[in-house]
């Protein structure tokens, strides 16, 4: 069995230069969020030259060997992020129980390990933001952050200005769940179905469909079509294009850390 290294054994020597944090090596490596590489260290899952590490509070240099349940991470590569088109149909999961296809299992084969940024359910579609870094998938997800999520979507019957007047004043109670301001405008109405553009920051578990099916309009189809500065354009359904590198420090350069918060992630495997 391997030695195990607990806060009473690890090294209280500052940082020295290129030494990072444990759990955020695990999470650069694309493996998992920060908050859940500080489980899998709780767990014993995760050793050190050798040795089990106990303890989050452990400090890691680019030459020294990380594992993960016996297997050596990847090094730890620069931050990336992509824009995929997830059609309708598929999980944002690595696995289902029912045998449901997911996400990951759709994305291509080049792409190296990557998670999430939050999730669109199994019918919604539009755009997924993919990124290799554990922490900026927790960052861009988190509502602290404050980016404004925008979709187009298709509900039956029309929604009246009182209705939409309502949402824009952030009061609305579905099931005991407060939900905040949503900004819903209509594009078309019609004698069955509209369309409407809906703004947004919280992002809570499927809030547009609860909504718009509180106030008697069932969502028929949802579409994202922009997360933040990132936007859907005419990315075809299925398809990915990684966001180069200038866009992406110009768009994150002002980007605060979110307040650490238990949240689930998602990985290709």
């Amino acid at each position: 069995m391997a030695p195990i290294m607990t806060s009473s054994t690890k090294s209280t020597a500052p940082r020295a230069s290129g030494e990072e944090r444990l759990a955020k090596r695990l999470a650069r490596a694309g493996l998992c969020s920060r908050r859940e590489a500080e489980r899998w260290i709780a767990d014993g899952r995760i050793a050190v030259d050798g040795k089990i590490v106990r303890t989050p509070a452990f400090n890691v240099g680019p030459d020294t060997k990380v594992a993960v349940d016996g297997e050596t991470i990847p090094a730890s590569e620069p931050t990336r992020l992509w824009r995929y088109h997830k059609p309708r149909g598929l999980l944002t999961t690595n696995r289902d129980t029912e045998g449901r296809p997911t996400v990951f299992e759709r994305l291509p084969a080049t792409l190296p390990r990557v998670i999430s940024v939050g999730r669109l359910d199994f019918n919604t579609e539009g755009l997924l933001l993919l990124t290799n870094d554990g922490d900026l998938a927790r960052n861009l997800e988190h509502p602290k952050t404050g980016w404004l999520r925008r979709y187009r979507i298709r509900v039956q019957g029309e929604p009246t200005a009182k209705t939409l007047a309502q949402l824009a004043a952030g009061k609305t109670v579905v099931d005991g769940v407060a939900y905040g301001a949503i900004d819903a405008r209509l594009d078309r109405a019609g004698t069955t179905n509209s369309w409407l553009t809906v703004r947004l920051r919280e992002g809570k578990n499927r809030e547009i469909r609860k909504i718009f099916g509180h106030f008697g309009h069932p969502v028929s189809r949802l579409l994202r079509v922009a997360y933040g500065p990132f936007q859907l354009g005419n990315l075809a359904r299925g398809a990915v294009e990684e966001v180069g590198p200038a866009v992406l420090r110009d768009q994150l350069g002002s980007l605060r850390p979110a307040p650490p918060k238990r949240q689930h992630a998602h990985r290709r495997r």
